[in-house]
């Protein structure tokens, strides 16, 4: 009766008030740590805030809109302007033009222009063969390489650059640092040919318009007429064949300035290098023509995706260019030993090349293997 009874006291006993925790106290102690928390989230915030207040509050100078149209408008009518009468244009700004370009930047007080249809120069030479990146260069163009400062890695008789990008955007900035005035988004429609006092026909410039009117104005508009760059020489890079390749080579044809333009021969890579240096010339006076588009006039195979050959027929339309204008000596000077290795007949003597180390360790197959992320 006794356990009983105790059992039955200790169960009707309310435990004490100091072991007991009032709703209000419970509501408080979590309103605390509510609080806590977000003090703990707003010093975390500060933190990162402190962090990134740089960012947070980088401001740009205020300008208007009119001071951007104008800066654009100005220099560009400022560069028709002083380009209208220029020393040489190259048409085509693929991988032969913007190297005999970047080889002509290398003269003093030599007004060079680059036209090229589309908005990025570069032609073909973004990437190598269907769409894949690496590029393939056959020796002794390599010098080249060397000369620009672009790696590549070394497999014997011939180098491959990771990607072809590497190897054009180092010639668009170099020809373009060196003061080689680009029209990009800019087409050439015709040429501008005088007659000498010899009697002969002699080309003197370009015709140039918008490259969205060229391609699609014409047929929508009764009138767009273009404009004209002079110039004492015209370096024609268009490429082969396509629809807006070889297009100096299809309108000399088209004039009866050159008789026959066969188009180039089906692909072989070995006779074709030799053959596009081989026959960069100029065509008629005041033309040069070179890359691929000298092979759509002497009908010299394809040769597929190696660009050595584009660079050294590059380099000789410089020559040719700088030899016509009396600039022969300097162009000379300036030029690397990749161009008198690879040419014949009327060249260069050799000149010290740049040699700035850029052959790459090989990739062993494993790491060939790897996958990237």
């Amino acid at each position: 009766m006794m356990l009983s009874s105790s059992l039955s006291s200790m169960r009707s006993t309310k435990p004490k008030p100091a072991m007991m925790m009032s709703k209000k106290a419970t509501m408080g102690l979590q309103q605390q740590r509510h609080r806590a928390g977000r003090i703990a989230a707003t010093n975390h915030g500060k933190e990162v805030a402190d962090a990134s207040d740089p960012f947070d509050t980088h401001r740009f100078l205020p300008i208007k809109e009119h001071q951007v149209s104008r800066a654009m408008s100005r220099r560009y009518f400022d560069d028709l302007d002083v380009y209208a009468e220029s020393d040489v244009v190259v048409v085509g700004a693929g991988s032969a033009g913007l190297t005999c370009a970047y080889e002509l930047s290398k003269l003093p007080n030599l007004k060079v222009a680059m036209i090229e249809q589309n908005v990025a120069p570069g032609g073909g030479a973004w990437l190598g063969g269907q769409l894949m990146s690496a590029m393939v260069v056959r020796k002794p163009a390599h010098h080249f390489l060397n000369e620009i400062g672009v790696q590549y890695e070394d497999e014997g008789d011939y180098v491959v650059v990771p990607h072809a990008a590497m190897v054009t955007s180092a010639l668009i900035s170099k020809a373009l640092g060196n003061g080689v005035k680009l029209f990009n988004a800019t087409a050439v429609e015709d040429l501008v040919i005088r007659e000498q006092e010899s009697g002969k026909p002699r080309v003197a410039g370009v015709v140039t318009n918008w490259a969205t009117v060229t391609l699609y104005g014409h047929e929508t508009q009764s009138c767009m007429d273009p404009n004209v760059l002079e110039s004492k020489v015209v370096v024609a890079s268009t490429g082969h064949d396509g629809p807006l390749g070889a297009s100096c080579v299809k309108r000399l044809r088209n004039l009866g300035l050159v008789e026959n333009v066969p188009g180039m021969a089906a692909l072989d890579m070995n006779a074709a290098e030799d053959a596009v240096v081989r026959t960069t010339s100029e065509v008629v006076d005041g033309l040069v023509v070179c890359g691929m588009e000298i092979a759509e006039v002497t009908g010299a195979p394809r040769m597929g995706p190696t660009f050595g050959a584009m660079f050294v027929s590059g380099q000789k339309a410089a020559y040719i260019a700088a030899k016509s204008l009396g600039r022969e000596v300097d162009m000379k000077a300036k030029m690397t030993s990749v161009a008198m290795s690879t040419t014949g007949g009327d060249t260069p003597p050799a000149a010290s090349a740049v040699n700035n180390t850029t052959a790459m360790p090989k990739m062993s197959k494993n790491q060939a293997e790897q996958p990237t992320h």
